[in-house]
């Protein structure tokens, strides 16, 4: 929400520069007019005391050697600072970004000087000493990234887009930065020391400014500045970019005229005296000064002339390489260091859509040259490049045109304060394939998990050469927030899974619509029929159990001490222990029974607990070994083999569930009347019934079916799994089913009905319950989260459904079976070339 902010914050800003620069140049005029004790000041030097004030507390100008020294090494260590800073843009490589954080720096400056003189009360050496303090808080490395994100654009629009995305990322830190600074520096002015009072007054102002000048102003003059440049580039020459020694000429005048104000000329004689007094701290000072301007001007400037001569040998060597005629301006394009004509040029596109697309800015279509506009379809199919329909040709146009720059330069710059934002896909790829960043990480590697996602399908598509196979496989406009760590890894798109409605089913007196993600035709219709055929009468459901299940396998030296410990497990007092242990582990998740059994040396213990909305595996897993922990307490030769010892038992065929049950155990009827079964279902009591009992029973007795004494449970299911978030391969335990039918009534003329599902593994919290759409279907059962007050009624809701959903698709289905409409029905509506025969 924070970033959101700032990112509309530097929208507007980039989107209105003019605007704001004239309105912070007004309010520093109208802030240095105001009269705030600058002319008592004066007075009380005109009326010969020497002594200066802040706050009420004055003092003579003597300094003692301590003040001398300390404040020496302090403005030596801010120069260098500076310095520092100035060096460090200077590596990024680009002259207009020194140049723009020198402009940065320099408004800061007069702005924050401006201040002191009028609102400080204070004379110049304090205020020159504010000023070296001044040095030492500002931050020219965040300004320096705005700016290389701004130059890194290509077009005005994406300019501002990519401002305003540097402020989302820039603004919450540098906030918290200023209060933390603020805070610190606050002490000071609270210490009783007259000068660190001073000083410390001084900085606070000074972060102040700071901030609003970076939050306000700096993007602003970005913007313009790469909009003039756009318009009228100048040429690069020695002098084109040495904006950091200029200062506004609208600000210089308002800086005499406020000192005009309030200073006399006999004033500025003893300040400028004062300024350019000869001193021990200002020689040294001074001694700096010219140092690093040396080294700056002489030694520095010679290693860049040399990696320039380098640069260019490399630059021939590739055009004989290729016996192509390159430009110098083609080759820089690669670089952070491009021309502006280049960023702007004539031919490129005007991208109207953000240069990044989860920040919302921006419509859905792109100008290109002068008035060819092509649509951006939002659709759920989407490849990596773009169609542009100029004069009725297509063009493909793709994302990356330029060349990567090399890995080396590619990973200093991912390494930096700009990251992945600052490379192209290609180059990320680069890093990839060199083992600078893993395939798995890619997501957080760029900070942007569509981005990611695209990249990884670049990837596979170059090393597995199946393009056109992905270009079906959508991904975009997916919230993967939601799946990376939790839900699925190495992320190339979504699969589209059909959702269709059946219903309204009466359950329990409640009219519900189940969605179900399918794409087995007939499947949604036929269970339509059956909530039909039970919408006079209704379902009614229970849950008669509850407990996931985890079995772990331990192992004892031998049987002696197997079934001592089986022994110990069951009684009472020693259950309660691993009971207390387990229960610590999670709010929700609370033991109920444990079932043991031996085989040989070996235990497989099967723990049996209530885990609310959620479907539990993972509660199951982290309280039985804590539970475990507890019982190596009292049997030290205990091995733990393995935390799942498949006595659970989960996706996989096991009587156990069929006979203990796992997760909830449910069971639901309904009684449909006679003429329902004719009218609906097309059949009669006595057919159905029959056709149920040698089928669903006999059938599968013979066949050595384990719980599955049912037509199709497993259809309805899995497509409520589906829709719903729950994990697929538990349909496996799920789809567990007796269907029974019997005549119902004196005379036998109705039709009972009932489903008994032992295992039906579901949740409502988790996994997949969480994505979007799947939680878009839970909401529409009313099951959607944990339930506020009552945990665990929402998931026994949900399993309800399902069962009654069942009972649902059985009597359908069994009715079809029963007349022979089962392959008819299939032809009918899911074979076209059969269309016109039935």
């Amino acid at each position: 929400m924070l970033a959101k902010l700032f990112e509309i914050h530097g929208s507007f800003c980039a989107g209105h520069p003019l605007e704001v620069i004239v309105t912070t140049f007004t309010l520093t005029a109208c802030m240095l007019n105001l009269e705030t004790g600058n002319n008592a000041a004066r007075e009380g030097r005109l009326s010969g005391t020497s002594s200066h004030c802040w706050n009420g507390r004055c003092n003579g100008d003597d300094q003692n050697a301590v003040d001398v020294i300390v404040m020496t090494i302090i403005r030596c260590l801010a120069v260098l600072f500076s310095y520092h800073q100035f060096r460090n843009l200077q590596k990024l490589g680009s002259k207009y970004i020194l140049g723009i954080a020198g402009l940065f720096t320099v408004f800061s400056s007069v702005v924050f000087t401006t201040s002191v003189v009028n609102f400080g009360r204070s004379d110049m050496a304090d205020l020159k000493n504010a000023l070296f303090f001044f040095l030492l808080l500002i931050d020219l490395n965040k300004a320096g990234v705005l700016a290389q994100l701004a130059l890194s654009s290509r077009s005005q629009e994406e300019v501002r887009a990519n401002i305003a995305r540097g402020m989302s990322l820039l603004g919450p830190s540098i906030t918290l930065d200023t209060l933390v600074e603020i805070l610190l520096i606050g002490i000071g002015s609270l210490s009783g020391v007259k000068r660190l009072e001073v000083l410390c007054s001084f900085a606070c102002l000074g972060v102040v400014v700071n901030y609003i000048v970076f939050m306000t102003f700096y993007p602003a003059c970005l913007s313009l500045i790469l909009e003039f440049h756009s318009r009228w580039p100048f040429k690069h020459g020695d002098g084109d970019d040495t904006v950091e020694g200029t200062t506004s000429p609208i600000n210089s005048h308002i800086i005499i005229n406020n000192h005009n104000k309030s200073k006399t000329p006999e004033d500025f004689k003893e300040h400028l005296m004062n300024w350019l007094s000869v001193s021990a701290d200002n020689i040294v000072i001074l001694i700096l000064l010219l140092a690093l301007a040396l080294k700056f001007i002489f030694i520095e400037d010679k290693g860049d002339i040399a990696k320039q001569l380098r640069f260019k040998e490399k630059e021939e060597d590739e055009e004989i390489a290729s016996h192509e005629e390159t430009s110098m301006e083609t080759m820089h394009a690669s670089s952070l260091d491009m021309s502006i004509r280049q960023r702007f040029a004539p031919d490129l596109p005007t991208v109207r859509t953000s240069v990044f697309p989860l920040s919302g800015m921006g419509d859905n279509w792109m100008v290109v040259g002068g008035d060819t506009q092509v649509e951006v379809e939002d659709k759920e199919v989407q490849t990596d490049g773009r169609v542009l329909i100029t004069d009725g040709t297509p063009e493909e146009i793709t994302k990356d045109e330029k060349e990567p720059r090399s890995v080396e330069e590619c990973l200093e710059i991912y390494k930096s304060e700009l990251g992945a934002n600052a490379l192209t896909d290609k180059e990320v790829i680069q890093l990839v394939k060199n083992r600078h960043i893993p395939a798995y990480q890619l997501e957080k590697a760029v900070g942007d998990m569509e981005r990611g996602v695209g990249i990884r399908r670049l990837l596979i598509t170059e090393s597995a050469k199946f393009t056109d196979e992905l270009a079906d496989l959508p991904y975009k406009n997916y919230d993967y927030t939601k799946v990376l760590g939790s839900c699925c890894e190495n992320v190339i798109g979504y699969v589209p899974v059909p959702v269709g409605i059946a219903g309204p089913l009466l359950v329990d007196g409640e009219l519900i619509r189940i969605p179900m993600a399918t794409t087995e035709g007939c499947l949604v219709a036929s269970t339509n029929r059956g909530s039909r055929a039970l919408m006079k009468c209704g379902v009614t459901s229970r849950v008669v159990a509850d407990g996931m299940t985890r079995g772990p396998v331990v192992r004892f030296p031998n049987i002696v001490r197997a079934s001592e410990a089986m022994a110990w497990m069951q009684e009472t007092t020693n259950f309660n222990e691993m009971k207390r242990c387990f229960d610590e582990t999670s709010r929700f998740a609370r033991l109920t029974r444990i079932h043991v059994r031996i085989a040989g040396r070996h235990l497989f213990i099967r723990f049996v607990a209530k885990t609310g909305d959620a479907m539990g595996m993972n509660m199951l897993s982290k309280g039985t070994e804590k539970s475990l922990q507890c019982v190596q307490g009292s049997f030290t030769d205990m091995e733990i083999l393995s935390l799942s010892g498949n006595f659970c038992t989960d996706k996989k065929p096991a009587a156990v569930n069929w006979i203990e049950g796992r997760g909830k155990s449910v069971v639901c009827e309904a009684i449909v009347p006679a003429d329902v079964v004719e009218a609906v279902l097309k059949t009669s009591v006595h057919a159905i019934v029959d056709v149920n009992i040698n089928k669903n029973l006999v059938g599968s007795a013979v066949a050595g079916s384990v719980g599955g004494f049912n037509a199709h449970a497993a259809n309805v299911v899995t497509a409520i799994y589906i829709a719903t978030g729950q994990d697929p391969a538990q349909n496996v335990g799920s789809s567990n089913c007796m269907t029974l039918m019997e005549p119902w009534g004196v005379d036998g003329k109705d039709l009972y009905i009932s489903c008994t599902m032992p295992s039906i593994e579901i949740g409502t919290i988790g996994g997949g319950t969480g994505l979007p759409a799947q939680s878009a279907c839970l909401s529409m059962l009313g099951v959607q989260g944990a339930h506020d007050s009552d945990p665990g009624e929402n998931s026994s809701k949900l399993a309800r459904i399902v069962c009654a959903t069942v009972l649902a698709g059985e009597l359908s289905l069994m009715a079809a079976l029963t007349e022979g409409h089962l392959v008819k029905s299939h032809l009918r509506h899911n074979r076209c070339e059969h269309k016109k025969k039935f």
